[in-house]
């Protein structure tokens, strides 16, 4: 078929990711023209690399969102010329393809005989969710539509695009276009087909929670939503969007560009909880990457000297890496020195002029000069950690947990070093959130959250800031690659922007910083994961299930119901999900009857409050 494809792109800062370019490449092979429209001025750069892949670029204002974007860019095409081809493709930049090919899909529905076809459906609803009324009916959806000649030349088709009401809302372009589309066309008797339809799948919206069993079937493109929604959606309907990964990774997508896309569309935290980014290692070496070929440096600070012998037997763990130590004085020098060499273990001791930021500024400030030598492919963040204001037994829980999950044993070791060469695009590594025996969950932003936004801000990064708690290496332990860290390297820091000991605490920049090492690693297009040995995920799961079995009870509704029930009590308001408990108390059977109304409610008040 000679076919036009109409690509709708959208950025608020006019950048055009390298998925949509990737894509837009790909389709070349299956259009005559390829005409992109963007809702946003585009920056110089993207719009040049546009221009390589695409035969027009036309810009316009951001208003009346997809649906005027289309029926703009249809009329500045011109009729006579649509008219020209045997099928026209309005597509947008909300999903990632190809996953692996396009041809068969184009092979499949050329073959049917219809006139307007899509790669997906959404299927009947009732009441619609938006009227709370009638029927929301089952719809192509508006990510890829392709239409035929004789719909094109219809009177139908013109009528369609010039009456189109004001677009003025997301729900309005679902209403008015999305959800009407389909019907109105079927309804003036042109026939429609649906490559993946969800008449045959269990599940309404297949694409999004059916989205490994499509892709297992042929399914050549995945919503970028599905890796950026809300993981209590993912959870109350058991959606695993890792297998979605492992798929895309196996049939060859440049995963690159996936987490490029994410780092400016993604919540650190919700983007790991979503691709469930933990690895837990078995203590032995297992798995075929080699990893002997690995620079690796161990950088860590030693304040506290008669610690240098659990450093020193940490280091064990990677017998090959470059051991830095940065310490605060000559004589604390002469001590770690000296009980080095009686273990026959060389290193590179540092005295750093201030012991201001502690840790922190030791291995920013102090090993700039090892970290951007180009000289190690991997660096491990370590320091004496003691912390005896937490108590002894807490102290103690807090050092194993950091110091067992990153160099736990030599095979384990070689197991997360292992992680690096399977995923090219992997940036960073640390255990995960500490819960046991300090108040990190749920309120580790403490007080670094709006000094982390300007921190951004300095940094460059559009990464979007975690709502509740930063996905952070609590502790300030890690695994990276040097590259992960330039931004954090190239703000030129100094020494006096650190607290001294007086000043220590939430909101200085120590503490504000130990929250920046992931936002920096996925600023710079990498990805990061949380890793744990066996033992210690099993102390922590079990405590967790026990701490959230004992929250949940009592607590009415289901899981994401008893969260912002949770919430609104904490924030002191009468929130929908408190409204609905106290239905639920009183009436179950008036609570399903308002359920459509609730489940509207819930996603406006989210809306508003910025969630």
């Amino acid at each position: 078929m000679r076919r036009a494809v109409f690509y709708l792109v959208y950025d608020g800062a006019g950048e055009v990711g390298d998925y949509a370019l990737h894509h837009l490449r790909a389709i070349r092979d299956h259009a005559d023209h390829v005409f992109v429209v963007s809702n946003s001025p585009l920056s110089p750069g993207s719009r040049v690399a546009l221009e390589r892949v695409a035969d027009t670029v036309w810009e316009r204002e951001n208003v009346g969102f997809d649906v005027f974007a289309y029926r703009d860019a249809l009329r500045h095409f011109g009729q006579a010329r649509l008219e020209d081809f045997d099928e026209i493709i309005l597509m947008n930049y909300t999903f990632y393809g190809p996953i692996g090919s396009y041809a068969p899909l184009f092979e499949r529905m050329d073959a049917q005989q219809v006139d307007f076809w899509g790669v997906t459906d959404h299927a009947e609803i009732r009441p619609n969710p938006y009227t709370h009324t009638g029927v929301m009916h089952r719809h192509i959806q508006s990510h890829w539509i392709a239409v035929r000649r004789p719909m094109v030349r219809s009177a139908e088709w013109k009528a369609y695009w010039d009456d189109m009401p004001p677009v003025r809302s997301y729900a309005d372009s679902i209403q008015l276009h999305e959800s009407r589309f389909t019907h109105h066309f079927e309804q003036a008797g042109f026939s429609s087909a649906t490559a993946f339809p969800a008449a045959d799948y269990p599940a309404v919206h297949p694409i999004f929670d059916l989205p490994a069993r499509l892709l297992d079937e042929g399914l050549p493109i995945i919503k970028r939503r599905l890796f950026f929604h809300d993981p209590l959606y993912h959870d109350a309907h058991a959606i695993v969007a890792r297998d979605v990964e492992d798929r895309m990774h196996d049939a060859g997508y440049p995963m690159q560009m996936l987490y490029d896309d994410l780092s400016r569309s993604a919540k650190p935290r919700d983007l790991n909880a979503v691709l469930s980014m933990m690895e837990i290692l078995p203590d032995v070496s297992v798995g075929d990457e080699d990893v002997s070929h690995l620079r690796v440096g161990i950088l860590a600070h030693v304040f506290y000297d008669d610690m240098i012998d659990e450093i020193a037997d940490l280091a064990e763990a990677l017998p090959q890496a470059r051991l830095v130590i940065t310490t605060a004085d000559e004589g604390r020098k002469a001590r770690i020195e000296e009980r080095l060499a009686a273990r026959g273990r060389e290193a590179d001791v540092r005295v750093l002029p201030s012991n201001r930021g502690r840790d922190i500024s030791a291995f920013l400030l102090g090993c700039r000069d090892v970290l951007l030598s180009g000289e190690l492919d991997l660096v491990v963040k370590l320091h004496s950690k003691r912390s005896p204001q937490n108590g002894f037994s807490v102290g103690q829980h807090f050092k194993r947990h950091l110091y067992e999950n990153l160099l736990g044993s030599p095979g384990y070791a070689e197991n997360l070093l292992r992680l690096f060469v399977r995923h090219e695009t992997l940036g960073m590594v640390f255990p995960p959130m500490i819960h046991m025996g300090l108040p990190t969950m749920g309120r580790a932003w403490f007080a670094n959250r709006e000094p982390a936004k300007e921190m951004l801000a300095r940094l460059g990064l559009r990464v979007p800031l975690d709502d509740v708690s930063p996905l952070a290496p609590f502790g300030s332990m890690l695994v990276a690659r040097p590259e992960a860290l330039r931004p954090l390297l190239d703000a030129d820091f100094l020494w006096e922007e650190f607290p001294d000991e007086g000043g220590y605490g939430d909101g200085g920049m120590a503490h504000v910083l130990e929250r920046m090492f992931a936002y920096s690693a996925i600023g710079s297009g990498h990805h990061v994961r949380t890793v744990m040995t066996t033992r210690n995920a099993a102390i922590s799961h079990t405590m967790l299930e026990y701490k959230l079995n004992a929250m949940d009870d009592g607590v009415p509704g289901e899981q994401r119901e008893q969260i912002a029930w949770v919430q609104d009590r904490v924030a002191g308001r009468i929130g929908v999900a408190t409204v609905k408990a106290a239905i639920v108390e009183r009436s179950p059977a008036a609570a399903r009857v308002l359920k459509p109304i609730y489940v509207v409610a819930r996603g406006v008040l989210r809306k508003v409050r910025g969630r």
